[in-house]
């Protein structure tokens, strides 16, 4: 990064700079959605005709796979970048790199969490999901896929070095995501059922600041461990 750009042009550089990259490679950036969409339709085939069934098991299908596409793009945050040499680009830039590195997860939840914010609503449709319970599900999905951005992007750092990762990350940032699986599925249920919500919705609200204040300064340090 340049020194005579300022901290917000950084910031706005460098998300500009992942959106192009990930539009350049669609392909490989649509295979969380795809995983996403298929997962869930796999359940009515496998379950059969209970609608019943499926209207009360959505909240969890729809979040366990979220949580399944989420883990299946974390790689993408800072590979390109570490291969490339990029990263340590960043991380001798004049700004704090936990602002570059909100900036790369930024750009990662638009590009792999906002698509699952848009399908939900039919995937939620077609497995029954009674409709009072849709804008508690949508609003989990906004508040619960940064989070896993954030929290992944922890484990991606600690990782980006080891040239086979996958399995350690996955052990890394899997017992994390459990309390934002927990709390969100359990708000859409408790919605579907007329009960509710807020202390559901307050919780992953705190997890979300939580994470917002400390996930991108233990990212940095892990960036700094993993290249050094």
């Amino acid at each position: 990064m340049s020194r005579r750009l300022s901290l917000t042009q950084a910031f706005v550089f460098l998300l500009r700079r992942d959106l192009l990259l990930a539009l350049r490679n669609r392909a490989e950036y649509a295979m969380p959605l795809l995983f996403f969409v298929l997962v869930i339709t796999l359940f009515p085939l496998a379950l059969g005709a209970l609608p019943e069934l499926l209207a009360r098991i959505a909240p969890g299908i729809i979040w366990v796979a979220a949580l399944l596409a989420a883990m299946l793009s974390l790689d993408s945050i800072f590979r390109s970048d570490f291969d490339d040499g990029s990263l340590e680009q960043i991380l001798l830039s004049a700004h704090p790199v936990a602002v570059l590195v909100l900036a790369k997860v930024s750009a990662h939840w638009l590009v792999t969490g906002l698509p699952l914010l848009i399908v939900a609503p039919l995937l939620a449709e077609m497995l029954g999901m009674p409709a009072v319970a849709q804008p508690t599900l949508l609003l989990t999905i906004l508040i619960g896929t940064p989070i896993l951005s954030l929290i992944g992007a922890i484990g991606v750092a600690l990782t980006v070095g080891l040239r086979k990762g996958g399995i350690i990350l996955s052990l890394l940032v899997l017992p994390l995501y459990v309390p934002v699986l927990i709390f969100a599925a359990s708000a859409t249920e408790n919605a579907a059922m007329g009960f509710e919500v807020s202390a559901q919705i307050y919780m992953l609200l705190a997890f979300l600041f939580l994470s917002i204040s400390l996930s991108p300064w233990a990212t940095a340090a892990a960036l700094r461990m993993s290249v050094s």
